[in-house]
């Protein structure tokens, strides 16, 4: 039994501000009996998707009764250590408020670096050390971390850029939205379904064709969770074989949809 009707995948980038066309912001969506084709930002003078753009079009796309899961490229959430070295409470909604009040990089012309510099927000009050390593990054072995900016493939801007869009989505969906695992392990029948995934894991398995890296790696996330539902394996990404330790952690740190 096939657990969505619609699968969305979403390059993601923390480049600029939440209101810049970014070409490197890609959307794909799929249903269960076509393959994914690329999502264009609502007509505007921009050419591409803004991130504020994206978190508005999820809002009213999963508002719908229909049960879609969505895949998004960057970390959902932090190291263990990082809510022990701020005595935070390990809680990710806990977290999500904490981390929009010293990085508010969801806010008009903030670029992430606006942050880390001390323009704004007080970021130099929740940073983490760049070899600090959520588990599900140790176990993808190639993942980098959250925390380490300024390097080839880096996921820590796009991070630091998306997770207070995840909070505009908590507070606008409420319970109709899963954010996996943070709200479990299991996924209720019909409820739509918000995961972060790592496409390096797939995007070799699936010919890249014309489309640009950014593209590719938005086509094959919702391809991906497309034929792994089709195939009726999707279940048992949603339960990976951790301990009841290591599944304690990563509700609190976030794991990657189809790690294995």
């Amino acid at each position: 039994m096939k657990l969505f009707s619609r699968y969305i995948g979403i390059d993601y980038s923390g480049a600029q501000t939440p209101t810049s066309s970014l070409k490197g912001l890609r959307v794909y969506l799929a249903d269960q009996d076509h393959e994914p084709s690329e999502v264009p930002p609502p007509p505007s003078p921009r050419k591409y998707w803004a991130r504020r753009g994206v978190a508005e079009w999820l809002a009213q796309t999963l508002a719908g009764p229909e049960s879609k899961l969505v895949g998004i490229d960057h970390g959902f959430s932090f190291p263990l250590r990082y809510f022990e070295a701020h005595w935070l409470e390990p809680d990710w909604d806990v977290f999500l408020e904490d981390f929009h009040r010293h990085w508010p990089t969801d806010s008009d012309h903030v670029y992430v670096d606006f942050v880390r510099d001390g323009v704004v927000g007080e970021g130099a009050a929740r940073t983490g050390d760049r070899r600090w390593r959520r588990l599900t990054e140790e176990r993808a072995g190639t993942a980098k971390s959250v925390f380490h900016f300024d390097v080839q493939g880096q996921v820590a801007k796009s991070t630091h850029a998306g997770i207070p869009w995840l909070r505009y989505l908590r507070h606008r969906l409420g319970d109709r939205i899963h954010f996996w695992p943070f709200d479990g392990w299991a996924i209720p029948p019909g409820r739509s379904v918000i995961a972060e995934v790592y496409p390096a894991l797939w995007s070799r398995e699936i010919p890249r064709g014309d489309r640009t890296p950014d593209q590719h790696d938005a086509y094959v996330i919702a391809e991906w969770m497309r034929r792994v539902d089709r195939e009726g394996r999707l279940s048992q990404s949603f339960s990976p074989s951790l301990t009841p330790a290591e599944k304690t952690v990563a509700q609190v740190e976030g794991w990657i949809l189809g790690l294995p």
